[in-house]
């Protein structure tokens, strides 16, 4: 009888009462991990409690913990915490950090193996530092509220160029002192330049990495049916959600000289980007994508806009469900979970699947005849109207700035 669960009403009242004082710690979730070994969000835990018990959810990912809300009357004001600051003035060793900066920005990845190198310096004894290495342009990148105490950014290694970006990297790793090399295991660079640089400073990596101390280190194989645990390397190569991002500190972010990098003979050469179909790209790495929900009724008509605008199509799970979009098309926490730079909804409500699909999105645009749904909400520019009739008169506007171009064109040819 005594391993019998038995039920504690006051529990239960604490957790149904919002403005009870410990309703936050009863109901209170720890990280949960899915059978593959991610992290896995909890959706009924979005959003914050409001000072008169009504719970409030914040849409437009530009709210987080650093800011808060209060309101006073009829006006609402928002005020930024300042974060504390930490410094380290001289280290006594480095965690090298190289990000895929995929798009000129810190991906969700980027983030987590940087919260992940916290981590490790967490285990270690002396006083560390976080390094951040970035090869590329980037666009308003904040590294300090990632987590990196120290930046070395190049932006003049542009396009694909392992050979040179190896020999900075062999560079740092002789006029510093590097207790791990951190890569985000993926297809925008980190797997490719992780897997050289271990070949050339003779490291057995660990690969697909999710679960990582200072001691050792689990690695997901098999095609993500089964785990292989070894003593961590000073090389590894992290899977998405290996450890969550920095979020209760900002750091300084301070640059550090460039390395004397010896010339070195380059085999590859970058001849530049080629046009790809958008929709032979995966949902994961589109960087703008056209999505439909139930509010689209011609689908020919949204099929020619996608094709017009150069975007990948993306769908709602309704509308995927109605057979109008194949389930590989699904956008949502049950579908595939999207990064574009540009997620434009047309017809679809904001389901809370669906919003989270698209939390890491950066501009969202929503099509849609109800101005008081969640994705209007959630939306940075939303279009209120038919979605039919806005489609077309989008399709014209193309039209006429295509032919504007050739006529362009045809007066440079005639001069």
């Amino acid at each position: 009888m005594a391993d019998v669960i038995r039920r504690d009403p006051r529990i239960e009242r604490i957790a149904r009462n919002r403005l009870h004082p410990q309703h936050a710690a009863v109901t209170a979730v720890g990280d949960v991990r899915g059978p593959t070994g991610l992290l896995r969000k909890n959706p009924h835990a979005v959003g914050f409690i409001g000072p008169n018990g009504i719970k409030r959810i914040d849409r437009s990912t530009k709210g987080s913990a650093n800011v808060l809300m209060r309101r006073t009357g009829q006006q609402a004001a928002t005020q930024t915490l300042e974060l504390p600051l930490h410094t380290v003035e001289t280290p006594d060793y480095l965690i090298a950090v190289v990000v895929d900066l995929a798009a000129g920005r810190l991906s969700g990845h980027d983030k987590d193996v940087l919260g992940q190198a916290h981590q490790l310096m967490a285990e270690l004894d002396g006083q560390g530092a976080i390094l951040a290495i970035a090869f590329g342009e980037s666009r308003d990148v904040d590294f300090g509220a990632a987590g990196a105490d120290r930046v070395l950014h190049l932006s003049d290694y542009t396009g694909y160029c392992p050979e040179q970006k190896l020999a900075v990297l062999e560079a740092i790793e002789a006029e510093h002192v590097i207790r791990f090399w951190l890569f985000p295991d993926s297809v925008q660079g980190g797997a490719d330049l992780g897997r050289r640089l271990s070949a050339r400073l003779d490291i057995r990596a660990a690969t697909h990495a999710w679960q990582v101390d200072a001691n050792t280190t689990l690695c997901r194989g098999g095609r993500d049916r089964i785990d292989w645990q070894r003593s961590t390397p000073r090389l590894i190569l992290l899977a998405e959600e290996c450890a969550m991002p920095i979020s209760d500190s900002r750091h300084e972010a301070r640059p550090i000289a460039v390395p004397v990098i010896e010339s070195r003979l380059t085999l590859i050469e970058d001849l530049g980007p080629v046009d790809v179909d958008p929709s032979q790209i995966a949902l994961g790495e589109a960087e703008f994508i056209v999505s439909a929900g139930n509010g689209v009724r011609d689908w020919d008509q949204f099929h020619e806009v996608a094709r017009a605008l150069g975007a990948t199509e993306g769908a709602s799970r309704v509308a995927v469900d109605d057979g109008n979009m194949p389930r590989f098309r699904q956008v949502g926490a049950t579908g595939t979970w999207v990064t574009a730079r540009v997620y434009i909804a047309v017809g679809i409500s904001g389901a809370i699947q669906h919003l989270q699909g698209i939390g890491q999105c950066d501009k969202v645009i929503a099509i849609n005849m109800d101005p008081g749904c969640d994705m209007v909400k959630r939306a940075d520019l939303s279009v209120i109207g038919d979605s039919q009739a806005i489609l077309a008169e989008l399709l014209n506007l193309l039209g006429a700035d295509e032919q504007a171009s050739l006529a362009a064109t045809e007066a440079r040819h005639v001069a």
